[in-house]
């Protein structure tokens, strides 16, 4: 906040920067180690930026099996929080939720979210996964799916929520209440349709 509002206009700058790399570029959450000499834009110098990873142990996450099939069905990218490769289908609200627990119990279900409340923590506990059009890796939703251990994904910035009416927008495609949706919780990748997993080993960040 201090850098916000003290330098909003070196804030600014770092904040379209980041987004360009991660949103644009689709690289990973960045570490951006910068200086500067002044409160204008144009005397912000970048040093080094690199992936925001923090190694912990080996462990088997579940991946998509076929990457054309992902590259045909990319509609976004968000900050990938928690979890790995997850089909299933969306949910807006906790009837959606009861609705097809009741119609069809053993399917995964997604919740998509605008953003999270502390009251939303019962609603996310109902769902294997989150995604979230606002939020950062502090955000409470990442925050509640990392306790509860959900796939998540914050802060996919394309993505328009309509929670009342029950659907989303990415782009041009929409996603209506239990429509097939996909998400990888390690890239941060947001796909139409339902994918094939496997398992494999991998060093996950946290």
């Amino acid at each position: 906040k201090a850098l916000e509002v003290r330098y909003p206009d070196i804030y600014q700058e770092l904040l379209s920067i980041s987004r360009e790399l991660v949103y644009e570029k689709r690289w990973n959450p960045q570490e951006i180690e910068f200086t500067f000499e002044g409160p204008d834009a144009s005397q912000l110098y970048l040093l080094q930026t690199r992936d925001m990873i923090t190694i912990k142990k080996q462990e088997r996450v579940q991946v998509f099996t076929d990457a054309e099939a992902v590259e045909a069905a990319y509609l976004g990218k968000g900050i990938g929080v928690s979890g790995a490769a997850l089909s299933g289908r969306a949910v807006f609200t906790e009837e959606n939720i009861r609705e097809l627990r009741r119609t069809d119990p053993d399917t995964v279900l997604i919740l998509i979210r605008s953003d999270t409340v502390p009251e939303d923590i019962k609603v996310i506990d109902m769902a294997e996964g989150l995604l979230t059009s606002r939020g950062g890796q502090t955000s409470h939703a990442s925050v509640v799916a990392v306790r509860l251990e959900k796939t998540c994904i914050v802060g996919c910035k394309h993505l328009k929520v309509y929670e009342n009416h029950q659907y989303c927008e990415i782009g041009e495609t929409v996603i209506k209440f239990g429509d097939p949706v996909s998400v990888d919780g390690r890239s941060g990748q947001v796909l139409s349709g339902m994918h094939e997993t496997r398992e494999e080993m991998h060093i996950l960040p946290i």
